[in-house]
């Protein structure tokens, strides 16, 4: 056994660990369990966001991007940021009114706002098909680590059986208290081995970062910029405007939201993640520093340019190190995804249909329900072979979905209506599986269109859809107002 496998199996126990005395002390209700009991403070809640958004995506799939598209994985770095600023005036309005009524879900929010016990069961619906491929790009990701970082020596079938494991654990023990102590660990590992690999890289093979720069203008011309067409300005605009909106519609982000103590939180966290999100260039500039030291990663391979070229560059133990790193991207995120996934499925769509279960059955259910969406996403893992990024954005484009029903909903007179939110939200939705099972772009459904346009990212569709068909649908169900100029006389 090399050293490398050494160091990342005792991370795995150290999540096990972490994970399982999490729990020490507190009553597991389905409370504590959810949203750790609305008791987390500004810096539990900021590694708890930044773990789920700082995933094997990010690890993996932003310096796979930078290896194999060159100029449009800048997108990655806008959307964050226009997200945090959003963050500062959403979030705290979404943390009082969650507070105000006990709500534990995302789905929750919904049917308090709609007073529809349905349109829980819809966006419960929605949320957990969108955090499959999310569970599948970490599972993929924690694959890919593992075995790569062994040297071959565990199978990424092994390693995706070993990380579920311990994460499934840890999540049916403690819930979000376990994901938040293994964001800690993950946090701080992730930050140094990021910035070493982004600044030691481009030094030792070129120099510099300007030197590298010139390397890969030099041996492909206009790789750094936006092409014409394709992944062109449009697209790029398109993209980062519909995962900026989407960034916190996800069901586990939503979640994390309810566990602060109180709404400054996000306004701090607001002000220090686009720091944070700097942590993204030197990713990037280690995609850009394999592309001439590791060549010919075609396709999904482009993903392993992190791992390759430091496997052709430092020690076992090192690999290692960065290897348990980009383990922890993983469990962190998946913990919180599978732990939203069960709640939803046992809160929002199981006792909704069964209205007189008990809340401590609900807990119950919830906690038998993580190993079987584990083992669901683990079907869908081995099954598909997309590059990490397309699984990202297609999870995206269906969260996406939710957000014209929730920005609405949040301003004092919300004219949607319930079949308004319904017939939005399913049209959304069905824009995007259309679109995706028929591998449909903007220029193939509408060919006459300005180039400029055909470049549009397509989930951008599936949201005006959405909101034409919320809109037009709620006007005309809209109660009509009577007021009656009559007084009553004695």
């Amino acid at each position: 056994m090399n050293s490398a496998l050494i160091i990342i199996f005792a991370v795995m126990i150290l999540c096990i660990y972490l994970g399982i005395k999490a729990r020490k002390g507190k009553e597991m209700d389905l409370e504590q369990w959810t949203v750790g009991g609305r008791g987390f403070g500004t810096i539990f809640v900021f590694l708890l966001m930044a773990g789920e958004i700082y995933t094997t995506f990010t690890f993996l799939g932003g310096s796979g991007w930078a290896y194999g598209k060159g100029g449009p994985t800048f997108y990655i770095i806008g959307y964050g940021c226009l997200a945090y600023i959003m963050s500062y005036f959403l979030l705290p309005k979404i943390w009082r009114y969650a507070k105000d009524h006990n709500l534990m879900s995302q789905s929750d929010f919904f049917v308090s706002k709609y007073k529809s016990p349905y349109l829980g069961i819809l966006v419960s619906l929605v949320g957990v098909v969108a955090m499959i491929p999310y569970f599948v790009l970490q599972l993929k990701g924690l694959g890919i680590i593992v075995s790569e970082a062994s040297y071959g020596t565990i199978s990424p079938t092994v390693a995706i059986w070993i990380g579920l494991t311990v994460v499934t654990v840890y999540v049916m023990f403690s819930g979000i208290h376990g994901s938040a102590w293994t964001a800690v660990a993950k946090d701080i590992l992730i930050l140094i081995v990021v910035l070493f690999l982004g600044i030691y890289l481009p030094v030792h093979y070129y120099g510099g970062f300007q030197p590298m720069f010139e390397a890969v203008e030099s041996a492909k011309p206009g790789f750094l910029a936006l092409p014409d067409t394709g992944m062109s300005p449009s697209w790029f605009v398109t993209t980062v405007l519909l995962t900026a909106l989407g960034f916190y519609m996800w069901p586990h982000s939503f979640g994390s939201v309810y566990s602060a103590q109180n709404e400054k939180v996000f306004r701090k966290n607001a002000i220090i993640m686009p720091v944070y999100q700097l942590i993204l260039v030197f990713v990037f500039f280690v995609g850009f520093a394999a592309i001439l030291k590791v060549p010919g990663l075609e396709g999904p391979e482009g993903d392993l340019a992190l791992l390759r070229i430091s496997i052709a560059t430092f020690d076992p133990w090192i690999v290692g190190v960065i290897g348990a790193a980009g383990i922890l991207t993983a469990l962190v995120p998946g913990s919180m995804i599978l732990m939203s996934a069960a709640t939803l499925l046992a809160k929002n769509i199981y006792q909704a249909l069964n209205p007189k279960i008990t809340d401590q059955q609900v807990a119950k259910t919830a906690r038998y329900l993580v190993p079987v969406v584990a083992l669901i996403a683990v079907f869908f893992t081995f099954k598909g072979g997309n590059t990490l990024v397309t699984l990202l954005l297609m999870g995206y484009s269906l969260v996406t979905q939710l957000f014209p029903t929730l920005l609405f909903s949040l301003m004092k007179r919300n004219f949607v209506t319930k079949p308004g939110a319904f017939a939005g939200i399913l049209t959304g939705v069905a824009t995007v599986a259309y679109i995706t099972i028929s591998e449909s772009t903007i220029g193939s459904l509408f060919p006459f269109l300005p180039q400029a346009i055909k470049d549009f990212n397509v989930g951008i569709i599936a949201l005006i859809v959405n909101m034409v068909v919320l809109v037009v649908v709620s006007l005309v169900t809209r109660p009509i107002s009577v007021t009656s100029s009559k007084t009553e006389t004695a």
